[in-house]
Order: structure tokens, then sequence, then C-alpha cells
């Protein structure tokens, strides 16, 4: 998980050694937890805290929120230790394919679980039309789910463990390659180089080869309904006749035609 990547990052910079972690469990849209050295271990979220009523600095939290940052809660035998704050760090090609799918009259949503605040920070950053912070994942599930219900195409791209119930309902899940295994597994199409604009990629590939599909079947379509009545003798009336072998030849062609047009798909 990037936050999880970005926590060791920063401990392996400051020379700290990794403990081993035993009886790992997330869970689902408030954090997770494991045993270190025989004791419990949770890294949750503000919605834990506020949930079980765990006392935490309020105010400091809110400052660093107000920064545009994203806080976890580490707790010790569900005693509270401190939190960390991370920011999010915005790829450089993300506003580039917000802009290309708003060309082609894509909509795009943010459904996150991080506070209001960070996620209208990097809503307004790359230009998403709708952000939707907060949510846990049965609700980003739900909101998939209302999408649909309204006769709309649905493509859901995400990479943690709180995004797989959102992907498998989304008429195309698109995982992100660096992401969680249940997210690639519960996905239709995975991204390698975990580049945004890939996503973009995959819109003009379906629209392109969907083109050529019904380019094909006129292609094949037409071409068979001149060829057949001429082998079936339609114009010996007056003297044109295909023999039988001018006939395959003429079948052979149809086949060819269609799978050089297909062949123009790659070199696009």
């Amino acid at each position: 998980h990037p936050i999880a990547l970005g926590i060791v990052e920063e401990g392996k910079k400051q020379n700290l050694s990794l403990l081993t972690v035993e009886d790992y469990q997330n869970i689902p849209g408030q954090g997770l937890q494991g045993t270190i050295e025989k004791r419990v271990v949770m890294v949750v979220s503000p919605g834990y805290m506020d949930l079980h009523q765990i006392d935490y600095d309020k105010s400091e939290y809110q400052k660093l929120a107000n920064q545009g940052r994203t806080i976890v809660f580490v707790l010790r035998d569900n005693v509270y230790l401190g939190f960390i704050a991370l920011s999010d760090i915005i790829k450089t090609t993300a506003k580039e394919a917000i802009i290309a799918l708003r060309e082609m009259n894509i909509t795009s949503i943010m459904l996150t679980g991080d506070n209001k605040i960070v996620a209208k920070m990097v809503g307004d950053a790359v230009g998403i039309d709708q952000v939707i912070a907060e949510v846990l994942p049965h609700e980003k599930q739900n909101k998939i789910q209302e999408l649909i219900s309204q006769n709309k195409k649905v493509v859901m791209t995400g990479d943690g463990v709180n995004d797989a119930p959102a992907l498998a309902i989304a008429d195309l899940g698109v995982a992100i390659g660096a992401g969680t295994d249940v997210a690639i597994e519960t996905a239709d199409v995975i991204l390698v180089r975990s580049n945004p604009l890939d996503v973009v990629s995959i819109v003009k590939l379906s629209k392109a080869t969907h083109k050529k599909m019904v380019q094909n079947l006129f292609l094949g379509t037409g071409y068979n309904l001149i060829a057949l009545p001429l082998a079936a003798g339609v114009l010996s009336g007056i003297g044109i006749i295909l023999s039988p072998a001018v006939g395959a030849v003429l079948m052979s062609l149809s086949a060819i035609v269609v799978s050089i047009n297909a062949k123009l798909l790659k070199l696009k």
C-alpha cells in the first residue's frame, strides 16, 4: 500500500530496524493491525479513533489536516502512541489524464477514504470533476452501483484492499500494478506502469478496437453480398459467369481484406 511504502521508506532513511510482523490483519476502511514482539500494534484512521473514543491531540491533527496531510494513528495494545502525517505525491501525468478524459466527455470522480480537506486539495490540483471523501469500502461499492443504476458505464481504478469490492462491481475494473494482490486479482485490467495516462490509452484502444470490429463487419458482409450472388450466377444472363476457381480466390480475398484492416489498428 502507498502509505505503508511511504512509512517504510522514511524508516529506512532514519536507519530504523524493521521488526517481524505476525498475525497481520486488514481492518477494512479503518487501518490494519499486527503482532510485533507479542504486542498488538495498530495503524488506524481518524475514523477508528473517533469510533472507539480514543483521545488524541485534535488541534494538532486539524492543523496538519488543513495542510493537506493524511494522518494515521499508531496504537500498541490499544494504547495511543502517536500519529504519522503523510502527504500525497501527485503523479505529473495525473492532470494530463484527467484533461484527456474530459475531452472524451468522460466524467472523473474521486472516491477516497482520506479526509475531505486532503481529497479536495488533490482533486483541485488535478481537475477532478467530483470528489467524494471519507468513504468506507462498502460505500465505494454503493456509489459505483448507484452510477450503474443510472445507466452509466463505469470504469473504476484502484490499488488497495478497500477498492476491491468497487473494482469487482464496476463495468471495468482497472488495478494499479503497484497495488495490493486482492485489487489486482479482482480487476479486469492491470496497469503495469502505474501511469494514469494508461487509463486514457485503455479507453482509446477500446474505442479503436470497436471501430475496427464495425468496419470489418461491414467489409465482410458487403463483400459477400456482392460476391455470393455473382458466384451463384446472377449475371449469367449477360454472359458474366464466375468459375469455381475465381470464386475461391475472391473468398480468400475477403479474408485478406478484413485481416489487413485489423492489422492497421496496430499501425495506429
